[in-house]
């Protein structure tokens, strides 16, 4: 059951990539602009803390990459779910090294953001960087497998009103060790007043 909503989280870890993903990374993408031309940068050189534009964009390609990030490192997530979205990268990045013509034909939405974004990403190698990063849980056994229960998980609730209450058993006087002696003498003490 978990490699089928491995399967599901796949596919939407690929639509995630694709849309908001692909669309903050052409957003992000800016080439450097000359030193004198400083109107060309975004916020025009200055703080880009008043540019939601940017801030969007930038949380769509965070958003993508913690998703990624929870999908990789989660143990309990089927190794699948960051795995296939890895190999489909890695395999796009083959193809594009293969055949260029080919690797970006096979984009879709080319014309619109996000697949100029995505067609970016494949020009930039950042496609087959996640790819490599997304298909490390493939490798790892303990993925496949699923845990099992821990002792916690298995005791069942406690209904402490029918449990007899515990009684405290006294400790008898004589069986305890006498406090030792102080190793310092009482200032009352006639032979240390009396020196």
């Amino acid at each position: 059951m978990r490699h089928r909503i491995g399967i599901v989280l796949a596919v939407i870890m690929t639509g995630v990539l694709f849309f908001p993903g692909a669309w903050g990374y052409l957003r992000l993408l800016r080439l450097p602009a000359p030193a004198d031309q400083l109107s060309d940068l975004p916020a025009g050189g200055g703080s880009l803390i008043s540019e939601h534009h940017v801030l969007l964009a930038l949380a769509a390609v965070a958003g993508t990459a913690l998703l990624a990030g929870i999908l990789v490192a989660a143990p309990r997530i089927s190794p699948l779910a960051a795995g296939l979205p890895g190999l489909l990268l890695l395999g796009w990045t083959g193809l594009y090294l293969a055949n260029v013509r080919q690797g970006v034909d096979l984009i879709p939405l080319r014309s619109d953001p996000f697949g100029a974004g995505f067609e970016a990403m494949l020009f930039n190698g950042v496609l087959g960087a996640a790819g490599l990063a997304m298909i490390v849980p493939i490798f790892v056994p303990s993925r496949w497998r699923t845990r099992p229960v821990t002792q916690i998980e298995a005791i069942p609730e406690l209904d402490l009103e029918d449990q007899p209450t515990a009684q405290l058993t006294p400790i008898r006087v004589s069986t305890l060790a006498p406090i030792p002696t102080a190793p310092w003498h009482e200032a009352s003490d006639p032979d240390l007043t009396s020196g």
